[in-house]
């Protein structure tokens, strides 16, 4: 028998549950759907939230050839089998086809750009299933032709809802089984979802399977029965996919936004998820000069320190100079004066004439340079008071100009460092 998940995948989408925004009823897939007009699109959206069960929908509404490749193991010649069967007016009057491609981002450049001339005649009807950002992963050519829809993890009451389904159907799902589900026991598996509804029916699946029926003829499924056969919770986080750059984003701007708490909570996630150590301390010490800056130099010493500790004592123990360096950023005072600084003078350097080094202040260092005004009228600030004297150094063109904006109490920061 196959397995509850794959039996109880909706076949219309009256049994679809979730993603409202996108497929509600008037929103415009569903329209789409029901009116079978359907466009390339990019379904993109974590493990376990309908990306596959709607695109199951379609194949059984639709009056197009439908046809479905996984990005693992399909390749350019597949593509070229599928649009020629689709040309074949005999097996395919309408000379269209709708192809759905699981995990697309698995897809190389060569094979995304196979796609591309059969999707802009509109041979092809592309429907692309990934876990990662496309903005990233799928060829811009293929995104531009294509209308992307997120879909969003699955909120609880969508999964008990789910599961009250799956539990009365006596087609497909569990109906047929004499159960008693102690209250509370389907809102639990919701909760330790992580919105992934594979997880949740095949941990229901294990429980009803797997209990013997009590002495009034029931199968009594309790918290301790699910909690049994459901795994441990996961991380929701995965370096090899759009929830690392969700992750990190969060890290840095919680940082940059003081907030400790939210810092390690997000120092916890990668490291959990199996984050390269050296990057998240990269990320430190970057935060450390970009936010913090003169307002705490002593923070980019500490990120540095704490960098050059994970490498040398690695995991488990880099967690905790990883945490003292992501606090110290977190907690320090911030400017971003000199950030914005060197952004504006490299930006001027790139794009604008600024002029020559003046001369007084050009390397004189061979004899007989001084004849051609190299050096000529340096005044050095050590000979005068505070070792401090008014000079020209900027470029004649750049008179002026000021890359160094302090804020009010950075005004003073030099007689201070």
């Amino acid at each position: 028998m196959e397995p509850l998940a794959y039996r109880m995948k909706p076949k219309e989408l009256k049994d679809f549950f979730g993603q409202e925004d996108i497929v509600g009823e008037g929103k415009l897939l569903n329209r789409l759907i029901k009116a079978d007009k359907l466009t390339s699109a990019i379904f993109w959206g974590p493990p376990g939230c309908g990306k596959t069960s709607l695109a199951r929908i379609i194949a059984n509404t639709t009056k197009n050839k439908f046809v479905t490749l996984n990005a693992t193991t399909a390749g350019v010649a597949d593509i070229k089998a599928v649009v020629e069967k689709a040309q074949n007016i005999f097996e395919n009057p309408t000379g269209k086809v709708i192809l759905f491609i699981d995990e697309i981002h698995r897809f190389n450049k060569l094979q995304q750009d196979a796609l591309l001339p059969h999707v802009e005649k509109g041979t092809v009807i592309l429907i692309g299933a990934t876990t990662e950002n496309p903005y990233f992963s799928v060829n811009k050519a293929l995104i531009s032709r294509s209308t992307v829809f997120k879909f969003k993890e699955l909120e609880d009451k969508d999964i008990v809802n789910i599961l009250k389904n799956c539990i009365n159907d006596k087609e497909n799902g569990l109906g047929n089984y004499n159960l008693e589900i102690e209250d509370g026991v389907l809102e639990f598996l919701a909760t330790n979802s992580n919105g992934d509804v594979r997880s949740v029916l095949n941990a229901l699946e294990l429980a009803v399977l797997t209990t013997n029926i009590s002495s009034n003829g029931k199968i009594e499924i309790t918290k301790d029965v699910i909690r049994d056969c459901i795994q441990q919770k996961k991380s929701i986080y995965d370096k090899t996919d759009d929830s690392h750059y969700d992750v990190i984003s969060a890290f840095i701007k919680s940082m940059r936004g003081s907030d400790p708490d939210a810092t390690l909570h997000y120092l916890a996630r990668m490291l959990e998820g199996g984050e390269d150590p050296m990057f998240i301390a990269r990320r430190i010490v970057i935060q450390a000069s970009e936010d913090v800056g003169l307002a705490n130099n002593n923070a980019l010493v500490v990120a540095v320190s704490a960098m050059q500790a994970v490498h040398q004592v690695g995991m488990p123990e880099a967690r905790i100079p990883l945490a003292q360096a992501a606090l110290t950023v977190a907690l320090s005072p911030k400017s971003n004066t000199s950030y914005l600084g060197i952004n504006q003078a490299m930006e001027d350097v790139r794009n604008i004439d600024i002029g020559q080094v003046p001369m007084h202040i050009r390397n004189a260092a061979k004899s007989g340079m001084e004849e051609f005004g190299y050096g000529e009228g340096y005044k050095y600030p050590h000979d005068y008071e505070n070792s401090k004297v008014e000079q020209q150094y900027l470029p004649d063109k750049l008179l002026g100009k000021k890359y160094f904006n302090p804020k009010e109490w950075e005004k003073d920061l030099g007689d201070n460092l």
